[in-house]
């Protein structure tokens, strides 16, 4: 992970080259770049320092923020021995000396913190494995992942280790790291004002990315400033942290679903635009959209799921890229249309009812009689047929006897359901009519 500080610049030394990141590795937990909130006074983790008792934790957090750095000077603060291991690499008999080596280190009178990076990549029968040496002292563990440990650590786990989640660095956070890490190269790199401000987004949040981008940018000789053109030219951007199996997928969806929610398509056409050049499929984001227009817009506006339907039929046709404008285009739409959720209610209110009262049957006057039994047991009789009916409309009751008629669908006045409203409305009178004469 990379190391993220406020510090003065190392003192060089004698065996040869070390990189940025190792050079300007910090030495107190004051001298960490960010993560204010839980390391600051009124933070978890000082407030643990200054208690004086520091619990077992999780540290959750993207990339290059800090995680390694930090559970390396919380053993230093609280002179415990750091051990780290990682379980990409560590199987369980390596897992069985690393034990073995902290519970004599304790009966010499020293505590063992144990840093586990990815510690998400172990499996459930693993990670129990470290039950029993966190609750006799025999270890503090500090976990890092990248992952939602909720999703991927066991309950017995996460019940025995505080959760800290840490933040991806700001722009201030980062310039605060390329400030500190020209005072260690003497001198300043050679950009313009437009070109540092692209080299920071280049790293976008991660410190560990940007250090690395300025050793690249500090070894360019150059004989002046470089602007952000020739930059780009020259640097890659970072690929956007995404995993479309993982939690950041379903960040991503849900916020593209609350901004159309929400009727913003500026801010629905971006999170749409972050998940494609994540790598995600369009076809889900087809398919999502078309979820949205039938759970949010409903019959507000019944065009909305056609629309839908045509831009996914369109992307099918013409492929990426050029398909993805259609999809592209029912965004907006989605965005832009009014929003009800009146049948979506009303469904979910259907369901749960069906489910209390499935074993009642119909009503025998809407029962078909084929056979002679059936008439003869009453079987349809007394039936009325609604296109006789005086206005076409015969009242009747179809809900099944003795059972009280419920109310399910609530139209609001919004959009084409300002019309149903009112022929929702227009039904119940005349239904109180005819079932009151």
């Amino acid at each position: 992970m990379a190391d993220l500080f406020d510090t003065a610049p190392a003192t060089p030394k004698a065996e040869g080259p070390r990189p940025l990141a190792d050079r300007l590795r910090p030495q107190s937990l004051s001298q960490v770049i960010g993560q204010a909130h839980v390391l600051g006074p009124e933070g978890p983790l000082g407030a643990m320092l200054a208690s004086g008792s520091l619990s077992s934790l999780i540290l959750w957090g993207p990339p290059g923020v800090g995680k390694t750095t930090i559970a390396r000077l919380l053993a230093d603060e609280t002179d415990l021995a750091f051990v780290q291991i990682s379980a990409i690499f560590t199987g369980v008999p390596e897992l069985r000396k690393v034990f073995e080596a902290a519970r004599i280190r304790r009966q010499n009178g020293q505590g063992t913190l144990l840093f586990v990076d990815e510690i998400h990549r172990f499996n459930k029968a693993q990670q129990d494995g470290f039950l029993p040496h966190m609750e006799d002292g025999t270890i503090l563990l500090v976990g890092a992942t990248t992952e939602n440990p909720s999703f991927e650590l066991n309950a017995a786990l996460l019940s025995r280790a505080q959760v800290i989640v840490l933040e991806r660095l700001g722009l201030a956070d980062l310039e605060r790291m390329m400030q500190r890490a020209e005072m260690e190269l003497a001198r300043n790199l050679p950009l313009t004002g437009e070109a540092r401000e692209a080299l920071l987004e280049m790293a976008d949040g991660d410190g560990r990315a940007l250090l690395n981008l300025i050793e690249q940018v500090a070894a360019w000789r150059l004989a002046r400033p470089i602007d952000k053109a020739q930059l780009a030219t020259r640097l890659m951007r970072r690929a956007a942290k995404y995993d479309k199996s993982g939690e950041e997928h379903y960040n991503l969806i849900s916020a593209l679903h609350k901004s159309v929610r929400g009727s913003d398509p500026d801010a629905a056409l971006y999170w749409f635009a972050r998940m494609l050049e994540g790598g995600e499929d369009p076809r889900f984001l087809a398919r999502r959209l078309t979820r949205m227009a039938v759970e949010d817009v409903c019959l507000a506006d019944p065009q909305a799921q056609s629309v839908c339907l045509d831009a996914w039929n369109t992307y099918e046709r013409l492929g990426s890229p050029e398909g993805e404008l259609a999809l592209a285009n029912a965004v907006v739409y989605l965005a832009l249309a009014p929003k009800s959720n009146a049948v979506y209610v009303a469904y979910k209110a259907a369901r749960a009812s069906a489910r209390e009262t499935g074993s009642q049957m119909p009503p025998r006057h809407i029962l078909n009689a084929p056979t002679k039994m059936m008439k003869e047991i009453g079987y349809g009789a007394g039936y009325a047929y609604d296109h006789e009916a005086e206005d076409g409309f015969s009242g009747q009751d179809y809900f099944p006897e003795g059972m009280k008629r419920p109310v399910f669908y609530l139209p609001p006045e919004r959009g084409f359901e300002r019309e149903l409203k009112k022929r929702v409305e227009y039904f119940a009178k005349l239904r109180a009519k005819r079932q009151g004469s």
